[in-house]
């Protein structure tokens, strides 16, 4: 079953965490200079602290629970060569300490409050979270962002860490011939991009990194005027505005290193890659070089095509019975078992929109490619009726209805936009401009973006599987995580 696609891709839920008796946070009044910046229909509101820091809070009444979010402006792309993978591993030893607190201690006492937490790391992007009760969020404030200013650990936890991300490494992309495909993918697409890099990073840049190159990538991009503090729930903006001042207003303000352009040059014909691994069917991927969205005010054309990009995507596989759902995988002349597209158009670099196929039992990978470049050609040439577009506008607008159930889609289309640099009001704007997307719109971008000279295909060529290939789970040790 297809999910209708979420606007921004995070729409992920979060089961709610115990409740734990304990006193309620007293109600203070926030710093009269911190004025609130810009707010939402929905009652979201966004402040800056005196250091730098924003805070996003977003009142959600309907249960006493919260969900605390730190974001960072920084994640895989502002890696340079031979340390790849250092904000992720970076992440993972967030968790091993602070001047106050031993290794694995910061887990287990939010665990003790009734909570649950973990981290992620993108390439444009890492985050940190906790879902708790509500009247345990200044506990958590106190944590993080102590843990935020203070992360210290010896170097044993470091050389420990680095062998479960290693392993994460080996079991989500090596042992997986679909990921390591989509890997060198990337790789083969941009040249000098930093999505060229893996966000695990690459094995032999893991085998290198020192504990020493994850502290000065900490000391460089945890700076309080490269985060945002994101809450969502049952709080009063006021009182989370004071707490906020007292927990992570109170860190230096830093500067942060100068950002270089790093510009994708203009692809300027057609690359493929084959790869071969062991696996029982061939998968074949392609990647288009397209215009991103990078602001909803004052759009320009590349913008608007963005936004007509992502409703061809949607078109082509973002319901049950899509039109690549239809064409590729039903029928007596069925050529894949299953074919997907997608519409990166959000982030901070390039945009790629991508079509994924697996061949049915006796087809081929080029069979399944020139079936999904047909469907792309038949809506140049043909159109999309209003009937599809209603469809799929029907279904975006649920899926942000269902989303707001969520307190962690709240926090982290929050999160999500402020790192983009999108206003407040992100997803209700984006809504509007989707809805307003017209078939001609969506015709002509089909006919504009997906010839050769911006292709990139790459095709899974399988090989024998070798007799007990298959790896076991890893175990990490007490007090590691994998995620």
């Amino acid at each position: 079953m297809k999910r209708a696609i979420p606007l921004l891709g995070l729409l992920a839920c979060l089961s709610a965490a115990a409740q734990t008796p304990a006193q309620d946070v007293p109600p203070a009044a926030a710093p009269p200079a911190l004025l609130v910046q810009a707010s939402t229909a929905s009652g979201a509101q966004l402040f800056t602290l005196k250091n730098g820091m924003q805070l996003i809070v977003q009142p959600d009444r309907r249960a006493p629970t919260a969900m605390h979010m730190v974001w960072l402006r920084v994640g895989s792309m502002d890696e340079v060569d031979g340390r790849s993978g250092v904000a992720h591993v970076l992440e993972h030893m967030m968790f091993k300490g602070t001047k106050k607190l031993a290794p694995g201690e910061f887990s287990r006492r939010v665990a003790a409050l009734g909570g649950q937490e973990n981290a992620f790391t993108s390439r444009d992007y890492t985050g940190y979270y906790q879902q708790i009760p509500a009247n345990r969020l200044a506990d958590v404030m106190r944590l993080e962002s102590d843990r935020f200013a203070h992360n210290q650990w010896p170097d044993a936890e470091f050389t420990k860490e680095l062998a479960v991300v290693k392993e994460e490494r080996r079991m989500r992309t090596e042992d997986q011939p679909r990921a390591a495909l989509i890997e060198q993918l990337y790789a083969a697409t941009f040249i000098a991009s930093p999505y060229r890099r893996p966000v695990v990073g690459w094995m032999s840049d893991l085998d290198s990194l020192t504990a020493n190159d994850a502290r000065q990538f900490y000391r460089q991009w945890y700076a309080p005027g490269n985060a945002a503090v994101v809450v969502a729930g049952d709080v009063d903006p006021q009182q989370v505005l004071a707490l906020a001042q007292k927990t992570y207003g109170a860190i230096p303000a830093r500067a942060l290193p100068a950002r270089k352009p790093r510009t994708e040059p203009e692809q300027k014909g057609l690359r493929r890659i084959d790869f071969k691994a062991p696996a029982e069917q061939a998968y074949v991927a392609l990647a288009f070089h397209v215009p991103g969205v990078e602001r909803i005010e004052d759009m320009q054309d590349g913008d608007r095509d963005g936004l007509a990009l992502m409703v061809l995507s949607a078109v082509l596989s973002g319901y049950d019975g899509a039109r690549l759902e239809r064409a590729l995988t039903q029928g007596a002349e069925r050529v894949a078992d299953s074919a997907d597209s997608h519409a990166s158009v959000f982030g901070r670099g390039p945009a790629l929109f991508m079509l994924t196929g697996v061949p049915a039992a006796g087809k081929t990978a080029d069979q399944v490619e020139a079936a999904l470049r047909a469907q792309l050609e038949r809506v140049a040439r043909e159109g999309v009726s209003e009937a599809e577009l209603s469809r799929v506008k029907t279904q975006w607008a649920a899926s942000t209805i269902y989303a707001r159930d969520s307190l962690y889609s709240q926090a982290s289309d929050l999160g999500s936009n402020w790192v983009q640099g999108l206003p407040l009001d992100a997803d209700e704007r984006l809504l509007r401009l989707l809805r307003a997307v017209t078939p001609e719109q969506v015709q002509a971008v089909a006919a504009r973006y997906f010839g050769d000279d911006q292709l990139t295909v790459a095709t899974l060529l399988p090989q024998p599987l070798a007799a007990g290939a298959k790896r076991a789970a890893p175990k990490p040790a007490d007090g590691t995580r994998m995620h």
